[in-house]
């Protein structure tokens, strides 16, 4: 047997169903997204069912809804006649999935359903089918046949369902404005979250922690600081910790260098890199890396607005924030 073949036919049986679908899409699917919309203004929520494999993808489906700013959850149709029926309110919203119309459980339980206030989206497979007719709205996922030689297991009519619900998930995040930021602050310890949210103010070292010296330090001094402080520099400051330079790594291995330079009696201020590039504690850390990899630095100062050092990190206590 072929398997690289079947493998191939799956995903163009599964691709000829998507492009069905789309052409399929029509005004259904705005007043979907319109009813939608005016259900979470009023602080309402989606509530997500189905039976089988519908149900698989409709927990999916809400995952996606909620992580892009649309409340919703699943109601489990096998218990929602035993007491699950309580997370409904007035003003929510039903999105009903099922790919025959027919599931038995489903249209038993839409009698208790339509005794609250509440409007139905379904997604079926039959738009004459008993589920479309009883929704407000019906979006067709109709498809031509299953990727399942036997035709039998739910393949190319789940995949069909779960683009429909993504495809409402982005309408809906760009008709409510959602943006990168909010989708952060629902997702704080992911790799957007960081991105987003951690500020040089969170990670950056303070007080005593920050390497800094006097302008007529010596170089053993500046180097004993260094040693310290453990971020590869130190800061050059006046009596009112104004930043005048940093003193590097780099600094030292050129003036290692240079013959002319008389190590022993040479003051930090003179070996110093003078106007080193900073930044201000309230912006995002990973402002700090891409500042860092721009100018191919590993360690920078935080400065207040009078440009006195309030902070200092370095590329490691981005690495342990994970933000690179």
């Amino acid at each position: 047997m072929n398997y690289l073949a079947q493998a191939k036919n799956v995903f163009d049986i599964e691709l000829a169903a998507l492009k069905k679908v789309r052409s399929q899409l029509d005004g259904s699917f705005s007043a979907a997204v319109e009813i939608t919309v005016e259900t979470l203004r009023r602080r309402g929520k989606i509530i997500v069912v189905g039976i089988g494999k519908s149900g698989n993808i409709g927990q999916k489906i809400a995952a996606t809804l909620t992580s892009t700013g649309s409340t919703s959850v699943v109601l489990n149709s096998v218990d929602a006649l035993h007491g699950d029926l309580g997370i409904i309110n007035d003003g929510d919203l039903i999105l009903a999935l099922s790919y025959s119309g027919e599931s038995e459980e489903l249209l038993n339980l839409l009698p208790a359903i339509k005794r609250f206030s509440v409007k139905i989206i379904s997604i079926t497979g039959n738009p004459k089918s008993s589920l479309a007719h009883q929704a407000d709205v019906h979006l067709d996922a109709s498809i031509s046949s299953e990727a399942c030689p036997l035709g039998l297991a739910p393949t190319a009519s789940t995949t069909a369902a779960l683009v429909m619900g993504d495809a409402l998930a982005i309408a809906l995040l760009e008709a409510r404005g959602f943006t990168a930021e909010d989708f952060a602050r629902s997702h704080p310890a992911g790799s957007l979250g960081r991105r987003l949210l951690l500020h040089i103010s969170d990670i950056m070292h303070t007080g005593e922690g920050i390497p800094a010296v006097g302008p007529h330090a010596s170089l053993t001094e500046a180097l004993m600081e260094m040693t310290r402080k453990h971020l590869g520099m130190t800061a050059v400051i006046d009596a009112e910790r104004q930043l005048l330079g940093v003193f590097t790594d780099g600094d030292l291995r050129r003036a290692l260098d240079d013959e002319e330079v008389n190590l022993r009696g040479a003051t930090v201020e003179a070996l110093m890199t003078r106007g080193p590039k900073t930044i201000t504690s309230d912006k995002l850390a990973i402002e700090a890396a891409q500042l860092m990899e721009k100018h191919q630095i590993n360690a920078l100062l935080v400065v207040d607005e009078q440009q006195r050092v309030v902070g200092a990190l370095n590329i490691h206590d981005l690495l342990r924030a994970r933000v690179v």
